[in-house]
């Protein structure tokens, strides 16, 4: 037994490294497992956002929720990390979800986990994906969407405008044109069979997904403590993303926390607010905080254990968890 496998025993789990078929591509994932259980456990599927592996920001949270007693199954989606597919680096939401509902039957038939207590946890667009699974899907106990990108157009009206960051109306307009150009030339190369025509996921403003330079040295240590990712997307995603269908979240049955940052400089935490409204029983916690900040330092810390209070409650027994209405915003 290694050192790192000592202290995580002591913390009350074990990892397993595994994987699991989802339409052809075989999905590499690590569970993390309560030690010593005499009854199954309850479990949370975690999906990430955009460009994530599950080497960055899952593992501190899977953690916390690990050392709460709780079953846990992280995985990268097909094409990037750890996960089979090609071409590298895709992202293409359709396929996210399927990899999604491959990781709860995965979890579902599991030895030593309880098929009734299954939760999801997603964080940006990994946010939406649960969403997405949740409505359609009714034996899920409860949901934990974490600044949620429900909706990739609409729902960045109204975001916050970082001081350090504000582009004039000409470089919005030129940097948009040319990553609309970007998705064009690489849905044109997908279409034909080519390989893709990248873009990276942060760089300067036009040719990257995020360019505020105050996250530069966020991306620097992804790069740095991320084995896995990739600096480099394909942007046909900019024709595919994600928009909110009306009365989606209204068709979830179980209880739903969302977690959001208050300056969210990606999203707007107004317009989340406002469809999570339609929930039957629902949750808002929000932090004086950005987008990015919420998966580092005492923030973190801070949301995943209010995440984890959220899960107890909504898995120890979800008989008992009928959908009831709850608006409930704090500020930590």
């Amino acid at each position: 037994m290694t050192d790192e496998e000592s202290v995580m025993r002591r913390a009350g789990y074990v990892t397993q490294r595994v994987s699991f078929d989802s339409d052809g591509s075989s999905i590499a994932g690590v569970f993390y497992r309560p030690v010593q259980s005499d009854v199954e456990a309850p479990c949370v599927v975690m999906a990430h956002g955009f460009s994530g592996t599950m080497d960055w920001i899952l593992p501190d949270f899977a953690e916390t929720f690990a050392k709460g007693g709780l079953a846990v199954l992280v995985f990268d989606y097909r094409c990037l990390g750890s996960s089979d597919g090609t071409p590298r680096q895709l992202i293409d939401s359709r396929r996210q979800l399927a990899d999604l509902r491959r990781a709860v039957a995965f979890a579902r038939t599991s030895s030593g986990i309880d098929a009734r207590r299954i939760a999801l946890w997603g964080t940006s667009l990994g946010g939406s994906h649960v969403i997405t699974v949740a409505a359609e899907d009714h034996r899920i106990a409860a949901v934990v969407a974490n600044v949620p990108a429900i909706d990739m157009f609409r729902g960045m009206r109204g975001r916050f405008t970082p001081p350090g960051f504000r582009p004039s109306a000409a470089e919005i307009i030129v940097s948009t044109a040319r990553l609309l150009g970007a998705a064009a030339v690489d849905t044109a190369r997908g279409a034909l069979g080519l390989s893709p025509h990248y873009i990276a996921v942060y760089g300067s403003l036009g040719h990257a997904v995020f360019s505020d330079p105050a996250l530069a040295e966020r991306f620097r240590d992804v790069e740095e403590h991320s084995p896995t990712w990739r600096n480099r997307v394909t942007p046909r995603f900019l024709f595919t993303a994600p928009r909110y269908r009306a009365g989606t979240i209204g068709r979830i049955t179980c209880p739903i926390l969302v977690t959001l940052a208050r300056d969210d400089a990606q999203l707007s935490s107004a317009f989340v607010k406002e469809k999570i409204a339609e929930a039957r029983s629902y949750e808002i916690h929000e932090y004086p905080v950005g987008h990015f900040d919420v998966y580092h330092g005492a923030v973190l810390a801070q949301v995943a254990e209010d995440q984890l209070a959220f899960l107890l409650r909504c898995l120890r027994d979800p008989v008992s968890h009928s959908p009831r209405h709850r608006n409930k915003r704090s500020t930590s």
